[in-house]
């Protein structure tokens, strides 16, 4: 075997990439890349989305700081919340979201104003928003009902609804830049993050898959540690992957999954959220299975360590083992 460096890229957004980000970060054989959604519609993002009009800056600067080279000190100044001030508009955002916002009210391009970021930051990788265009995401339920919005799709799920139908409205286009880094990545990897409003967002795309169409490596899904509330009940990581492989039009070619489960006492807690362990189901044979004890905390967070080598694991046996 023949080590070279090689280009992934890693799809989502909310707490779940950060964490895959952080841990891939300190691999010399890896370039990493983040392919983060951009449809917050919560919080400071959300807030800065409909009074600035620009595009969500959450996801994307969680991802920055992941990457960057002091993550401590950068997550202490830039995650820290604006006071009250005179200037009402600006209370309570994060100084990081004002910043990126900024750059990109006076670049005029959110592309330009990521990477200006990203070099102030000294990332280890880089991050593309998938598109930079404004959407939202929308869900049909199994009752026929269609609730719009980030925030609102996730709440319904949680209180129990079943997710039929998830799709991007208006429909939006990656951008070109985007979409030839993603052509040109070794392997893509999906996940760890919200299913319906983190990851199948960053998929529903256009353009997405056939970038992805033109990606000779492998797909990688790292299934979440546990379900989203009871409307996904039953939910395993098999149906996440038929969902994905729909979505993108090309197979999935590896879950890695957790296969141990912390104690009753913290299985307990997450329980009252009516939240439990995925279940892994049944995989296709084309699907191969990586299995390994990744939630190690009493907190539900992959180790990200143990992630990190898993994941390499993977790569170098799928992309370097015949070199």
């Amino acid at each position: 075997m023949r080590l070279r460096e090689l280009n992934v890229g890693c799809f989502g957004g909310g707490t779940g990439l950060p964490s895959l980000l952080g841990g891939l970060k300190n691999n010399p054989w890896l370039h990493t890349n983040a392919i983060v959604t951009m449809f917050d519609s919560g919080g400071s993002s959300g807030q800065l989305r409909d009074e600035l009009g620009v595009l969500p800056p959450g996801d994307v600067l969680r991802c920055a700081l992941a990457l960057a080279r002091n993550t401590r000190e950068a997550r202490r100044v830039l995650l820290a919340r604006l006071p009250t001030l005179e200037h009402a508009r600006l209370s309570g955002h994060t100084g990081g979201n004002l910043l990126l916002s900024m750059m990109e009210r006076y670049s005029g391009d959110f592309l330009d104003a990521v990477d200006g970021l990203r070099a102030l930051l000294g990332c280890r990788g880089r991050v593309w928003p998938v598109s930079v265009e404004q959407a939202s995401v929308c869900a049909e339920y199994g009752d026929g009902t269609i609730t719009r919005g980030e925030v609102e799709v996730d709440a319904g799920q949680v209180s129990g609804r079943l997710i039929r139908r998830i799709w991007l409205e208006p429909a939006v286009s990656i951008h070109p830049a985007v979409a030839r880094a993603i052509a040109d990545f070794d392997a893509a990897i999906i996940g760890p993050g919200s299913f319906y409003t983190s990851l199948m967002p960053t998929l529903l795309v256009g353009g997405v898959a056939d970038a992805l169409a033109k990606m000779r490596g492998p797909i990688i899904l790292v299934a979440n540690l546990l379900t989203e509330g009871r409307g996904m009940n039953g939910f395993t990581a098999a149906e996440a992957v038929a969902r994905i492989e729909d979505a993108i039009g090309r197979k999935v070619d590896v879950v890695i999954a957790n296969v141990k489960v912390p104690s009753p006492q913290v299985l307990g807690r997450y329980a009252v959220e009516h939240k439990e362990p995925l279940a892994i189901g049944s995989l296709n044979e084309h699907c191969e299975l990586v299995g390994g004890e990744f939630w190690t905390s009493e907190i539900a967070r992959h180790d990200r360590p143990r992630l990190a080598y898993a994941v390499w694991s993977v790569l170098s046996r799928r992309l370097l083992g015949d070199a």
